[in-house]
């Protein structure tokens, strides 16, 4: 029958053999389909761009902390628009927290027809029970193959390099607000030691050229007026760091009546 009809996929054939009264699954029809030469299967980067407007990825990547504790962020990427579309804290992944993530991410209405993820052992049965139950077509990626989910991955390492990097994390309310900030940073122009700085052409940047700036953004992270941080320690932040008081956002020099950047969760 696949011989005879080279245009027929495997759902085709397996209602055809149905009808005739021959009951076997679709899975073993594509299995013993002809190959096709002249009709390839797509790539997985053909995948990822036919099918960006359904597809999120989500991961997990560790942070310690001052006291020597590892903290696990769990990060939702949309890859219509590269959106990040949820972030949790927690200090231990299960499945029926990731599952409880999934829920609260994506409304039952607006659900991505992909999820891609990796094959960590945290994803366990509640969770792949939980997205199938909401329409989610579930698609691990392949075993030591992190460049298949390289949209979230290249988040992870923007948050790292950005971020965790230069700042030393108190507890999981301290990563969340991190976190929530993050990206209004980043859209804010906080972050300009990277193209603010005039130099030859060839000459070295020392250490002395950049820590003030990256001293100024961790103390913008802890030193918001409404941090409970620094209300805890009875004392408001200082951060009048030579060479940056002229680069701080409007948020930041309009004083105790600023409100804190907030993380607008989208909902599509």
């Amino acid at each position: 029958m696949s011989f005879e009809n080279p245009l027929w996929g495997a759902p085709h054939i397996h209602g055809e053999l149905l009808k005739l009264g021959f009951e076997v699954a679709q899975s073993t029809v594509s299995k013993y389909m002809v190959p096709r030469r002249d009709r390839p299967s797509q790539t997985w980067k053909t995948f990822l761009r036919n099918h960006a407007d359904g597809i999120a990825s989500i991961d997990l990547f560790v942070v310690p902390t001052i006291a020597f504790e590892q903290l696990f962020a769990f990060l939702v990427l949309g890859h219509g628009r590269r959106q990040l579309l949820w972030f949790a804290v927690t200090r231990n992944p299960t499945a029926e927290w990731l599952a409880r993530q999934i829920t609260e991410a994506f409304p039952w209405d607006r659900t991505p027809t992909y999820i891609v993820r990796d094959n960590d052992k945290a994803f366990g049965g509640v969770f792949t029970r939980r997205i199938q139950a909401m329409g989610i077509r579930d698609r691990p990626t392949s075993f030591g193959s992190p460049w298949q989910n390289g949209h979230v991955e290249r988040l992870i390492g923007s948050i790292r390099r950005e971020c965790t990097d230069h700042v030393i994390v108190l507890n999981e309310e301290h990563l969340r607000r991190i976190l929530a900030k993050f990206p209004t940073i980043i859209m804010s122009g906080v972050l300009t030691y990277r193209s603010g700085r005039t130099r030859r052409t060839g000459a070295k940047s020392s250490a002395s050229e950049t820590s003030p700036h990256i001293q100024y953004w961790a103390d913008y992270i802890t030193g918001t007026q409404e941090s409970s941080f620094w209300k805890r320690q009875g004392a408001e932040p200082q951060l009048n760091y030579p060479g940056v008081a002229d680069r701080r956002p409007p948020l930041a020099r309009q004083g105790s009546s600023a409100r804190d950047p907030i993380l607008s969760i989208a909902a599509s």
